[in-house]
């Protein structure tokens, strides 16, 4: 029996703890990464050498790479001194660097690719930049993917700039040959959307006759997802695409220890209600399970039965 073909969309940590778990399994693995990062070492990238932003796919790289770990820690590491190093990360300069050698970013990607050994394809979700910006539910708008958290406003809807910005060809072929699409983990508005709403994604994915999993956030996102419940973000994923496109949504139905729950409540997150009736509604087979554990005060996915659930055939 062949390989699934599993393409990911997702960001942040999320991503490369399942990514981490699912080059354990036997899956042909694409990863598609945002480039509406504008933020930190990424952001100064993107302005100083006119590039996608390398942060988000610096972590899937790492993430997917069969090598030492010391290459890995050289990899993430980060200078905390020199003029004009301080802030940036190894890995970002050597994105930045490949892609000046190619004169193409993904090119660039794919060159890294193969010096880190990576276990699968990690693709861009544009060959240039998208800047996001976010329509508040009072009206006002905000610029920039960093800034919109910022804001503490409930976001409306999302937007990309340019508006039609092209998929890379090699990102639309892999979704059209998906066996399993997968969306998140990851903040729904400002790393799973800039994928999603980019025109030639967004088609593929409703054309897609994969099944079409997302992984839902245990805890709310403060400025993202205040007050969210599970089938609130699968409404926010279907009125950006114009499509009820999900059949399967991921839910963690574990208890979470109290201390756990204090730690984030300080940062003003809280507990994703799911609502079941609703999913249901919608048209979402709902997988339950612990798909969560501890490492300290801080939620992580149980990588490893995250992608039992993705890659079961049932």
């Amino acid at each position: 029996m062949e390989d699934q073909k599993v393409v990911v969309m997702g960001g942040g940590t999320g991503i490369g703890v399942l990514l981490r778990g699912l080059k354990q399994f036997p899956a042909d693995i694409t990863a598609i990464v945002t480039v509406a990062d504008d933020g930190g070492s990424s952001g100064r990238l993107r302005k100083e050498f006119n590039i996608p932003p390398p942060g988000d796919v610096r972590n899937v790289l790492v993430a997917l790479a069969e090598v030492e770990p010391l290459i890995e820690e050289l990899f993430q590491h980060r200078f905390t001194s020199g003029e004009g190093l301080t802030g940036h990360s190894l890995g970002n300069l050597l994105v930045a660097g490949m892609t000046s050698i190619t004169g193409d970013f993904a090119k660039g990607i794919t060159e890294l690719s193969t010096v880190l050994n990576v276990r699968g394809k990690v693709l861009p979700a544009s060959n240039r930049s998208i800047e996001l910006f976010a329509k508040m539910k009072d009206g006002s708008t905000v610029y920039g993917e960093s800034l919109i958290p910022k804001a503490g406003k409930q976001i409306d809807q999302v937007f990309i700039h340019p508006p039609d910005a092209e998929a890379l060809p090699e990102t639309v072929r892999a979704i059209e040959q998906a066996d399993v699409i997968v969306i998140g983990p990851g903040s729904l508005f400002t790393s799973i959307m800039p994928n999603l709403i980019v025109p030639g994604i967004r088609d593929a994915i409703n054309r897609s006759e994969a099944r079409k999993v997302y992984i839902c956030n245990v805890m709310t996102q403060p400025g993202e997802t205040d007050g969210f419940t599970a089938a609130d973000h699968l409404h926010a994923i279907e009125k950006h695409t114009g499509g009820a496109f999900v059949d399967t949504v991921l839910v963690h139905n574990g208890e979470i220890p109290a201390p756990v729950l204090a730690n984030y409540e300080k940062q003003q997150a809280f507990p994703v209600r799911c609502d079941y009736e609703r999913l249901e509604q919608i048209g979402c087979r709902v997988v339950k399970d612990t798909f969560m554990h501890y490492d300290g005060l801080v939620l992580r996915h149980n990588a490893k039965k995250v992608s039992e659930a993705l890659l079961a055939r049932d």
